[in-house]
């Protein structure tokens, strides 16, 4: 399921944040909507972390649990105001150890800002939420699935749940969460919107599934801005109709060498958003370099 991880909270702060779906809780206080700034929101964006409980677990010469340590510095010294990350965040097939060795290391980070966490196919819904507190106030009340919704003064924040089979490569969200997506993207308020999802979306079979079902939904909604997305690895960009498909690279490691591993640093205003890679692995050829994105 998908968790926000941070230190303690009261249940009237935690509200205050707009997340309104549910998870693993450890949260800290914070600074409330009204004494944040309203004209831009500041997220760290990690995707694809496939931590492992053996921190000595290696793929293609990269070792994931050295890799996050190597991120948190850089995030903690960004200062944002969240932290997202996008699916995949244990090694395999999400063991309750893989989750234990995690929010060890998150613990740093989740002092400092709240960490939302989504499910990919290498996670377990049921020994994540073992390791990290289930908050039945913030469930969404999608069966079978998890969603968070956070508000933010300059973009609203939702993280879909596409976990299908465990250590299988598709995804789908299914009918219930689309259902769901129907009606929160009719009866809401019309403000920009950003979606993540663990997923990649195309028509392959590794891919989410229902992918064009959820673009069918999505599209009529021109308040609907991006869907950014992992599951490949990859740092790429282009669109579907009016809507912005940003690809995560990944924290844990790369498929091929021509691709960063790293995380993206992201401002987002009412109008746009500006996305830094911060690529420390890999091909860094383009670390440091800003891409920005108009909503129509």
């Amino acid at each position: 399921m998908p968790g926000v991880f941070s230190s303690s909270i009261s249940r009237k702060q935690f509200l205050k944040t707009g997340a309104l779906a549910a998870g693993a809780m450890l949260l800290r206080p914070q600074a409330t909507q009204a004494e944040s700034d309203d004209t831009s929101t500041h997220l760290a964006i990690l995707s694809d972390t496939h931590l492992p409980a053996d921190e000595k677990n290696e793929y293609r010469g990269f070792r994931p649990t050295e890799n996050l340590k190597t991120v948190l510095p850089q995030v903690i010294q960004a200062k944002p105001e969240g932290v997202i990350i996008n699916g995949d965040a244990a090694r395999l097939t999400g063991e309750i150890d893989d989750y234990k060795a995690l929010h060890g290391i998150l613990n740093p980070l989740a002092e400092k800002a709240p960490i939302y966490i989504g499910l990919g196919n290498h996670d377990h819904r049921g020994n994540f939420g073992k390791v990290f507190a289930n908050q039945p106030d913030a469930n969404a009340k999608v069966s079978n699935k998890q969603v968070l919704v956070i508000d933010y003064p300059a973009v609203r924040v939702v993280v879909l749940d596409s976990l299908l089979y465990v250590n299988k490569v598709a995804g789908l969200l299914g009918k219930t969460q689309r259902d769901w997506l129907t009606k929160f993207l009719e009866t809401t308020e019309k403000r920009p919107t950003v979606f993540f999802v663990h997923h990649s979306l195309g028509d392959n079979d590794g891919d989410l599934l229902d992918a064009d079902r959820m673009f069918a939904i999505m599209e009529p909604h021109k308040h609907v801005k991006a869907v950014f997305y992992g599951h490949s690895h990859r740092w790429h960009f282009s669109k579907q109709g009016h809507i912005h498909l940003i690809n995560l690279p990944a924290v844990g490691y790369n498929f091929n060498d021509q691709q960063p591993v790293g995380w993206v640093d992201a401002t987002f205003t009412k109008t746009g958003a500006e996305l830094t890679l911060q690529a420390f692995g890999g091909n860094q050829e383009d670390h440091g370099k800003k891409h920005v994105l108009s909503w129509a």
